[in-house]
Order: C-alpha cells, then structure tokens, then sequence
C-alpha cells in the first residue's frame, strides 16, 4: 500500500485542479478504504476514490475526466443498478461488473505504472517532454478545470442568516395583523469574477506556449466568458477558437488565427492595444488576468512598466506566470520582468504540470475580502 501512495496523492492533487474539493479528509478516507481493500485492483482505487472524493453528483464527471487522465484512457466503466442497495458497499465484487469488460478486473499494475508515470511527468519541464509525453499531459491539462474566484455582487438574496431584511420581516408582520413574526434574513448574492489571460507566444516562448494554450483552453471549458489572447509583435484574441469541446482541435484553430508564432516580443505595445481596445472598456475591470511571459521585451521597457501600472489599476488581480520562476537559481534579471513586477500580485511558475496545477488551484480561490 505505501508503494501506491504517491500515486494517490498525486490523483488527489490532480482532481483538486480539475474542481472537486478533494481535501485532506476525504484523501485520508480513500486511503483508509484501500487498506481494507486491494488497491491492485481497478475496480477497488475507481469505487472508494469515487465514493470518498466526491461529495455531489456534479463531481462525478469530473472525476470520471480525471480518474481517466490519470489512471488511463478508459476508466472504469459502470451501470446503474435497478435494484434497491440496502447496505453501501465501498467496493464493487468482481460479479457485479458486466461481461465482456475485462478491463474492469484487470490488475492494476499497468494502471499503477500509468499513475506513477504521470506523477513523475507532473514534475517534468514542458520544455524536455517528448512527444508521447506531451500527448500525456496534455491528457492531464485537458482535465483541469481554471476558473476566476467568485465575488459578491450588491444583489442580494433570502438567506438563513445575515443581515436582517427588515423590508421582508415588515411585510410579515402586516400581514399577521401587527403581530410579531419570524425575523427575515438576507444576503449579498456570488458572481464569478472574469478570467483574462494573455500569452506570450514569441520564440523564447515557443516551448511553453502550447502547454499555457491547453491551460487556456481548459479554463474556457470551465467558464465561456474567460478571454484569451496571444501576444507576440501583435495582439490576437483567440476566445471563440478555444472555446471548443477538442483541445486538439482548438489549438489547431488557435494557432491558425495567430500569425506571429515564434516571432519577436514587443509587450508593452501589445498590452496597451489590450487595454485601448478591450481592458478599459470592461474586459479587464474588476477581473483576474493572467500573463504568461518569461520577460523578455524588445521594446521600450519603459512603457512595458507604464501599460502594467495601467492593468493593474483596472484588474482585481494580476498573476505573472513566467516559466523561468519555479528553477533554481531563478532571480527577475531580465529587464522586462523588473518593470512589471512592481504591478504583479503574485508571479507564479508555469514550467511543469504541478506548476499549471498550482496556478488552477490559485485562480478558484474565492476571494477573502470581495
């Protein structure tokens, strides 16, 4: 069992970034029900993990997406049962599972090697995958789930508790004849905040721009209003071409509507065309925008400092993501990214998948004072 744990850990640490709150308590009951289980087989790691890692049935597809990313293309398949369960069983018996699906009590042992491949892969530099370990990560990415943090707005709603709605307990009271009545509460409604992220996808870029692509895609998957745009020696917003079901397919029409791929890199030009024809108009007011550049500038730094302190007087949040953050040794010497620190809240890496991951995990967090 100790063997499989990094495994666990690292599918936990997978399904939290695709959305499902899997903390430390429901983790610990996964790894308690294996104990009492066989966690060399399929059916066993699928069953417990499902029915102590999800609290809703919003959270099962997610966690079919994931458990497949994770563990292998095809995931244990299941069929509803008709009849009445009396007694809720952690595992499923081997009888249970319909004929003709041998992969449902298969040793895990390929599945476990898949897992333990994929937790090594999350620690990889995206710039040193071949291209079978791409095509695995991008398994992984595509099951993300990025979103901006939710805000309250000024509406408001009945609530248990809160602040008195003193109009609604009024209202009860007159029509009780005067007569005192049961105190009515209100409070202030959540909206989510709207993601923004731009993409360096100039030639220093060029190892990473397709990994920061598929988080992008991912996030537009999660929530329609996320935009995004490529930044190069020009602006190109490429929302309605990520905005597909296929990250294959999305990314092939992303990079057709681009057309300075692996070009030069010109950002505070591009960020004050950003801000002039979509920022300060409302894409970027009171959202969370993200941009991934390693800081390389072949323009005027100067303006590249002035076009962040304007973002950042109209952003809620700014997240820096520079591949280059998460190595050692790593120090801002760069000119371009001296210049914008000051206007980030946070600079993140974004060089391997637990780094994507990281940032997913840091753009749900809701925020603590909205």
């Amino acid at each position: 069992m100790s063997s499989a744990l990094p495994a666990l850990v690292g599918f936990a640490r997978t399904l939290r970034a695709a959305g499902v709150p899997a903390g430390h308590a429901r983790v610990h009951a996964w790894v308690e029900a294996l104990v009492h289980l066989d966690p060399d087989r399929t059916a066993d790691v699928y069953w417990s993990g499902r029915l102590t890692l999800c609290a809703g049935p919003e959270e099962l597809a997610v966690y079919d997406s994931a458990f497949g990313a994770y563990f292998g293309d095809t995931p244990v398949r299941h069929t509803r049962r008709a009849r009445t369960v009396t007694t809720l069983a952690v595992a499923v018996p081997a009888d249970d599972v319909p004929a003709g699906e041998p992969d449902a009590v298969d040793d895990l042992s390929a599945v476990a090697a898949t897992a333990s491949r994929a937790e090594v892969l999350r620690h990889r530099d995206l710039a040193e995958l071949s291209a079978s370990e791409r095509a695995e990560v991008s398994r992984l990415l595509a099951a993300l789930r990025p979103s901006g943090p939710a805000r309250r707005t000024r509406r408001r709603r009945p609530a248990h508790h809160g602040e008195l709605d003193v109009r609604r307990t009024v209202r009860d009271m007159l029509r009780r004849g005067g007569e005192p009545a049961r105190l009515h509460h209100r409070s202030r409604t959540r909206a989510p905040r709207r993601l923004v992220v731009l993409i360096d996808v100039s030639g220093s870029m060029a190892a990473y721009a397709d990994g920061l692509l598929r988080f992008a895609h991912a996030a537009c998957r999660r929530r329609r209003s996320t935009e995004v745009f490529t930044m190069g020696t020009r602006l190109t917003r490429v929302s309605r071409e990520l905005n597909g079901l296929d990250a294959d397919a999305s990314l092939i029409a992303a990079s057709a509507a681009v057309p300075d791929w692996s070009g030069g890199t010109r950002l505070g030009e591009q960020l004050k065309a950003f801000l002039d024809r979509w920022g300060q108009r409302g894409t970027a007011r009171g959202a969370v925008v993200v941009v991934a550049s390693d800081g390389w500038e072949r323009g005027d730094v100067a303006q590249l400092a002035e076009q962040m302190r304007r973002l950042r007087r109209f952003a809620h949040q700014v997240v820096w993501v520079s591949p280059h953050a998460g190595k050692d040794g790593f120090a801002p010497e760069t000119a371009g990214l001296r210049a914008v620190l000051p206007s980030v809240d946070v600079l993140v890496a974004g060089h391997t998948l637990e780094t994507l991951e990281e940032l997913a995990d840091l753009l749900c967090r809701e925020d603590a004072h909205a």
